[in-house]
């Protein structure tokens, strides 16, 4: 037991203990990171719904499933689009038991296989969401250029969660901006 407690101590952050410690991918580094969330319309690219939570193993599917649940109307058909990290059943349950139908990628590499099936790929929304899934690295990718989101400077989920929403208010405004140019002016 003594070296579980040690090895969790050496997973907090001696300058922001709320930080976890987190990896994107094997090859990168672990460290003391937030998650941050965002929610997207397909045909615009607005941002409608954002949070940060602690960097933990189910967090991004869990958050996932909360703010769909915020945002989604009962009784109006939507969908979810969605990378293979949210091919699992209970993410699937959740949106199902939400009226929102999911249309996340296949991991048929996953052992069990893929809890999406024939009944959500053979329409061609399907395929629309997954072209539409990559816009939202649009709103992170300007967030981090643009926006200070790259690197972080606050301390806190609180606040950075307030950090994150505001970015995206800026986003959503440039993102306004040029949908405004884009449409026809009547005369």
């Amino acid at each position: 037991m003594r070296g579980a407690d040690s090895c969790s101590e050496s997973l907090l952050s001696t300058s922001d203990p709320q930080s976890r410690l987190y990896r994107k991918s094997h090859a990168a580094p672990a460290l003391p990171s937030y998650l941050g969330h965002v929610l997207t319309d397909n045909r615009h690219g607005l941002v409608v719904n954002v949070q940060a939570s602690l960097s933990e193993g189910t967090a991004e599917r869990e958050v996932a499933a909360q703010m769909l649940a915020d945002v989604a109307t009962p009784g109006q058909p939507a969908t979810v689009g969605a990378d293979k990290a949210y091919d699992t059943k209970g993410f699937v349950k959740a949106c199902r038991a939400i009226g929102v139908t999911p249309h996340v990628a296949q991991n048929t590499n996953r052992i069990g296989g893929s809890a999406i099936d024939g009944r959500t790929t053979r329409h061609a929304g399907y395929a629309v969401s997954q072209r539409k899934r990559k816009c939202i690295e649009q709103c992170f990718g300007w967030g981090k250029v643009i926006g200070p989101i790259g690197q972080v400077m606050v301390q806190g989920l609180d606040k950075v969660d307030q950090l994150l929403t505001l970015t995206m208010a800026a986003y959503n405004l440039t993102r306004l901006r040029t949908l405004a140019q884009l449409r026809p002016q009547s005369a």
